[in-house]
Order: structure tokens, then sequence, then C-alpha cells
């Protein structure tokens, strides 16, 4: 069952995207995943706050995280290889579609003082990018 995002978007935006700004139908804008990432910062030598952190990202996310680990080793920042450095859940499909959903209409409408997106978030390669405390 679709998401009603999801059916918007094949419904509604899709067919106009495709008419109006393209005449290639493959080239249409799409999602195509949403990673949601926390860097952990000082909670990468408390294994409990990591735990933590990785089962709220879960349970936002609704699918399981994953710790991610440090490649190489950075003297300034204290860390080592092999440390857990931050948590990562990769979305797809209906749950990318949901979540996305429940962002933009039940989240983000409820940040203090919220203004919008910055529009400088695109990379030029397509990707957009915010954050949020």
């Amino acid at each position: 069952m679709a998401n009603r995002l999801q059916e918007r978007y094949n419904a509604e935006i899709k067919p106009v995207l495709e008419t109006e700004f393209t005449k290639n139908k493959t080239l249409t804008a799409k999602l195509e995943k949403v990673v949601i990432s926390v860097g952990a910062g000082e909670a990468m030598k408390d294994t409990k706050l990591m735990q933590n952190i990785q089962d709220t990202i879960s349970l936002i996310a609704g699918q399981h995280a994953v710790q991610i680990i440090a490649k190489k080793s950075v003297a300034g920042f204290k860390v080592r290889e092999g440390m857990p450095v931050g948590v990562k859940v990769t979305l797809r499909g209906e749950n990318m579609y949901a979540f996305v959903d429940k962002l933009c209409s039940v989240a983000l409408p409820r940040v203090k003082d919220f203004l919008g997106l910055d529009r400088n978030g695109f990379d030029g390669r397509g990707n957009f990018n915010f954050g949020l405390n």
C-alpha cells in the first residue's frame, strides 16, 4: 500500500515534471533514498549512550540503524581506527516516502521558529542536506 506522498507524486507531480521540464522521462526528479545520520561526538567513548542513540534513530526511522566506525585514526579528534563514531539509517521505497511525509507534515512544522529549509542545502548533484538539533 502506497502512502499519500507517493500517491500524490505519481498522480500529480510526476506527469507535470515529465511534460513541462524534461524531454526524457528518465531525467525526471525523484526521491531515491533518504539517509538519516547522527555523529556521536563525545558519545563515542560511552557504549551505552551510543546504543541509546542507535535505538532512538531506529525508532524514528522504523528500521534498524547501524553504527559507523572510524576508517582512519585522527589524533586531533582523539579517534582511533575501529571506534564507533556515529549511527546511520538508509531508507528506500515506502519507508522513505512515509518518513519524508511525516517529516514535512508533522516534525518540521513543530520546530520552534521554523522559517523553512535553506536553499544552500543543494550540492549541485541533486542531493539535499539539512541538519536538526
